[in-house]
């Protein structure tokens, strides 16, 4: 059964705990800032809450943990609440992945913290496996729904800073851009797209961090 899995059957356990934290926070962030900007929508839904059965897609993430990638249910946000609605698209779309960056930074807190006091060796090792795969699993989501590609966060921050006619361009082909996604992501082309984000970019980013927190401490 593993071999039907992106992850070693060992590590299902931390992978479903993160998710369930990175999914959840990141869904909570993009309906609070859409609240404090003056939408309520996804108040009067249900999803300003930091409950996990709210934002949880059973497919999303069962894909997850089968081909590596997935997703939780979007927050649904009425832009014509905003008064200025370039600006709350914008830092509303922004808090989804942005929440994921802090998740991580905290995440190298506490590993590092607990190595810089020595206390890590008195720590379960299943504690620091967690704190790995929660840093690393967050990373991947800040990284990731920041690329501009629709339905991503950061296709929704380009509408917001490109002119009325070009979001109205941009808006004619958004219906497939759920299939352009899954094309770009389970095809040969995913060598060309997703595959470097996943092997270059994201392993960059873990890298940098680790080496900022390793100054931070020692």
């Amino acid at each position: 059964m593993e071999r039907f899995l992106a992850y070693p059957l060992e590590e299902i356990p931390y992978v479903v705990v993160s998710l369930l934290i990175a999914f959840t926070v990141h869904e909570f962030a993009h309906a609070f800032v859409a609240y404090k900007f003056g939408d309520p929508t996804a108040k009067e839904e249900g999803r300003l809450t930091l409950n996990p059965v709210a934002h949880i897609d059973p497919l999303g993430t069962l894909l997850i943990l089968i081909v590596g990638f997935g997703w939780a249910r979007p927050v649904p946000v009425n832009r014509f609440y905003f008064k200025k609605p370039r600006l709350a698209g914008v830092l509303v779309s922004f808090a989804g992945p942005f929440s994921n960056f802090l998740i991580a930074t905290v995440g190298y807190l506490v590993l590092y913290g607990l190595n810089a006091a020595g206390l890590e060796p008195n720590v379960p090792f299943y504690v620091v496996d967690f704190l790995k795969m929660l840093i690393y699993l967050n990373i991947v989501l800040f990284v990731f729904n920041l690329l501009p590609l629709p339905p991503l966060d950061g296709y929704r921050i380009i509408q917001d800073l490109v002119s009325s006619d070009m979001r109205a361009k941009m808006a004619q082909y958004e219906n497939y851009g759920a299939l352009i996604f899954l094309i770009l992501v389970i095809t040969p082309l995913s060598n060309y797209t997703i595959t470097p984000v996943l092997t270059t970019l994201i392993p960059f980013v873990v890298q940098s961090m680790s080496e900022f927190f390793s100054l931070l401490f020692f």
